[in-house]
């Protein structure tokens, strides 16, 4: 990750030449005003020829304007057609600056007078935005990136940092475990991994094959049997609230969905690997809350299978028994992820006793069909919790869209044979995911965010980048940060 630290004061001289860049929210001369005396009125020149506004995507880069300057580049953070400065804007502009910050290892970052507050938001944007994933590459591997910035702002934003740092590293890891390819990120790696966390103060417990078998995770084990390799339930604790109840976040973990009997075309089926973005938004989420030392009690659970095709693999028109007790027919091996879902929801509800049950999932195509990759689907039984959830989303820009459910959806899932079905029909089939899953967790307030469109995408935005974007793990950290406020 991006390595930051923040510094008081930095005086640019001809002595210690330097990478710059600059957020400002206009173009005004008064902010410009000693950038421009460095560079002999370069600066002015080149925001004229260029019409640079100080708006949010507008990059000005000047190579080599002074003897003390290797590079400046100017980056706009006001809202297009407004000077108004939001938080996730000086982000957006944070990411820029490191993007536009070409074959340099160490650069430094400043503001404009007027939005040194939202320094360390700047700072997180520089990290989400310096991002990449190059474990594999041996060829072509750029030989100078950018490994450290340093932030001119005061011992208030530093303090700040200590907490969006963590999010940051929260989410570098999600990204990481989702951008892994499936032969290296299995069930059983992916919970050798998590075991890792425990030196941050989490409490790890695994569950393997034989422990879920006699807990009766029937559905969740129907999906892991066509594969060689054996699946894994890992509880995640973070208990930092004393004697109140936890909030508990679920993730869907198939390190590999080829749809079982029901094989998905294979076209795209590369990216099958991210079939774990939820469970990898849960592990970024408590590994931040242990780093920040969240005053809430947290548990994640996550449900890693594997879901192949082999002379063992579960068939269409199977019946399985659910951890709930419940009975499902399996009519579409390829809706695997709300039968793993199904077993770790009931089990979190019934040994946790949980205040909130969230879950993320990349569940549905039906969800990318009706949001695209904007919006993340939001289903819930209750509405403090969708509209807290909701929120939180918009306030980092991760957001969400609350989808209706009800009796007349829920009773498409009913079957003939057994307690349910796993699919009903294809109109409106991210709603029938989402009350099959809520069949069950009883009582518990919870939400289901169905973040298949959002979780993984084919370009940069932003301050996400092409392929794996750690959704979630913002959101859901700002969520917590919420409850915390309350008291």
């Amino acid at each position: 990750m991006l390595d930051v630290s923040f510094v008081p004061s930095l005086a640019l001289d001809d002595a210690t030449p330097r990478a710059v860049a600059f957020i400002c929210a206009s173009a005004a001369p008064e902010d410009l005003k000693s950038l421009d005396a460095l560079c002999g009125g370069a600066v002015q020149r080149a925001v004229v020829q260029k019409e640079f506004k100080g708006e949010v995507g507008q990059v000005l880069t000047l190579i080599a304007p002074s003897a003390a300057l290797t590079q400046l580049v100017l980056v706009g953070a006001a809202e297009k057609g407004a000077s108004k400065v939001v938080a996730t804007g000086v982000e957006q502009a944070g990411a820029s600056a490191v993007r536009a910050l070409n074959g340099v290892e160490d650069a430094v970052l400043m503001m404009a007078p007027a939005l040194e507050k939202f320094a360390p938001e700047a700072a997180l944007g520089a990290v989400l935005g310096a991002y990449s994933f190059t474990a594999y590459r041996t060829k072509n591997v750029p030989k100078k990136v950018l490994s450290h910035l340093s932030v001119v702002a005061g011992d208030e934003a530093q303090a700040r940092w200590a907490d969006l740092g963590a999010v940051g590293t929260g989410v570098y890891l999600a990204r990481d475990l989702v951008n892994e390819p499936a032969n290296v990120l299995n069930p059983v790696t992916f919970a050798d991994r998590i075991v890792e966390l425990e030196e941050l103060g989490l409490k790890i417990e695994v569950l393997d094959e034989q422990a879920m078998a006699e807990l009766g995770f029937g559905a969740l084990l129907g999906v892991a049997q066509g594969s060689a390799t054996p699946p894994r339930l890992v509880i995640m604790r973070h208990d930092g609230g004393g004697d109140e109840a936890p909030l508990a976040f679920v993730g869907k973990g198939v390190t590999f969905d080829s749809g079982g009997i029901s094989i998905k075309p294979a076209a795209g089926m590369d990216e099958m690997k991210a079939d774990m973005g939820g469970a990898a938004a849960v592990v970024g989420l408590l590994s931040t809350l242990a780093q920040r030392k969240a005053k809430v009690n947290a548990i994640g659970v996550v449900g890693l299978v594997e879901n192949m095709v082999s002379g063992t693999a579960q068939r269409p028109g199977d019946v399985v028994m659910s951890h709930s007790g419940q009975t499902i027919e399996v009519l579409n091996t390829d809706a695997e992820g709300r039968l793993v879902l199904a077993d770790a929801l009931s089990y979190t509800k019934e040994r946790f006793e949980p205040r909130v049950m969230v879950n993320l999932a990349t569940l549905t195509g039906a969800i990318v069909v009706s949001l695209g990759t904007e919006h993340a689907g939001l289903f819930s039984n209750n509405d403090g919790l969708a509209s807290a959830l909701s929120n939180a989303g918009t306030s980092v820009d991760e957001k969400l869209w609350r989808m209706p459910m009800g009796p007349a959806y829920d009773k498409q899932i009913d079957t003939d044979i057994a307690d349910m079905k796993n699919i009903g029909g294809r109109p409106g089939s991210a709603i029938l995911a989402a009350c099959f899953l809520q069949r069950f967790v009883g009582n518990t307030a919870w939400a289901h965010l169905d973040i298949a469109g959002t979780a993984y995408k084919s370009k940069a935005e932003a301050v996400t980048p092409k392929g794996a974007t750690g959704f979630g793990v913002r959101l859901l950290d700002r969520y917590v940060r919420d409850i915390e406020a309350q008291g």
